[in-house]
């Protein structure tokens, strides 16, 4: 589709004026830069001696590696789970059974409405009074799961959007070729779902591994806490956030284009039309009665 369908094609006195606007952009964002660094240059947070730290082994074995281990140990255990659950509230809320369906809104909807620090400043508090966890891990299980719930209910959400934007002839030839509601969602309807949605899924996930540095809060020792114990001991409080942050985006990157690969390869295989059926999960006799049926609309003979 041209660009010209959906709006008109700029003239040449627009064209000038997008670019005034842009180039006017530019020198703002580099102005602002400009006195972002001046302010710093004059509080001497430029100097060497405040970014040479990190240029230490003992910086990096100390603080930024365990440091980058539990942001992804937890982003990793976050995900794995929110997945699941996604699935399965997801699921739930298109079961036909109202039983499944209520709860499954329920659950969906006041979890999304939940801030993700209040679930785990509330966790925090409830396995620690109640000893649920060793000492030792109350943190980490507090931030996997606020950031559990909280993102499951949203992968739930694009599920149930993602077979909801599937053609209704998806549901009726499964059903037609024999397959029961369950297997049509298992093996047409959720496939397909998820490989549409793959784009907004992975958006997510980027968010579950930001979202880790909230554990800052209730004591989990991961990238900002380590770099408020970095800026303690070398008194170079702002060149750490700098830093930390630097390598928060370099590891959403990487698993941007990570996700994006594995999105490509899942297209390519054919996964978005659910993959082929063994002839086990064929139900013959109802494909014989829809061949016999069709047999009979098309030549207008009665069937045999």
């Amino acid at each position: 589709m041209s660009a010209g369908v959906l709006f008109d094609t700029p003239g040449p006195r627009s064209r000038r004026l997008y670019a005034v606007i842009g180039a006017a952009g530019i020198v703002i964002l580099l102005l602002i830069l400009w006195f972002v660094l001046a302010k710093l240059d004059d509080k001497g947070q430029l100097t060497a001696a405040k970014w040479k730290p990190f240029l230490t082994g003992e910086i990096w074995t100390e603080y930024l590696i365990p440091g980058l281990i539990g942001t992804l140990k937890a982003a990793a255990i976050s995900v794995v789970l929110a997945l699941v659950v996604g699935v399965l509230l997801g699921v739930g809320r298109l079961s036909a059974t109202k039983w499944i369906r209520w709860p499954s809104s329920v659950i969906v909807e006041f979890f999304r409405a939940v801030p993700v620090l209040l679930m785990m400043l509330f966790a925090y508090a409830l396995y620690g009074h109640y000893e649920t966890f060793p000492p030792d891990q109350i943190a980490l299980a507090g931030v996997v799961t606020g950031l559990t719930l909280y993102n499951g209910s949203v992968i739930a959400e694009l599920v149930r959007s993602g077979v909801h934007s599937l053609p209704k002839g998806q549901n009726e030839a499964a059903l037609a070729i024999g397959l029961t509601t369950p297997k049509t969602m298992r093996l047409v309807l959720l496939p397909q779902a998820i490989t549409a949605m793959m784009p907004a899924i992975v958006g997510q996930l980027v968010v579950v591994l930001k979202d880790t540095a909230l554990g800052y809060i209730i004591t989990y020792e991961e990238l900002l806490r380590k770099a408020e114990q970095i800026g303690n001991y070398k008194s170079n409080l702002v060149p750490a956030l700098i830093f930390v942050g630097a390598l928060f985006v370099i590891i959403n990157n990487f698993v941007g284009l990570g996700a994006n690969k594995l999105e490509q390869r899942t297209r390519r295989r054919g996964r978005s039309a659910g993959g082929p059926l063994a002839p086990d999960q064929i139900d013959q006799a109802a494909v014989a009665v829809a061949a016999a049926s069709a047999n009979q609309a098309y030549t207008g003979e009665p069937g045999a």
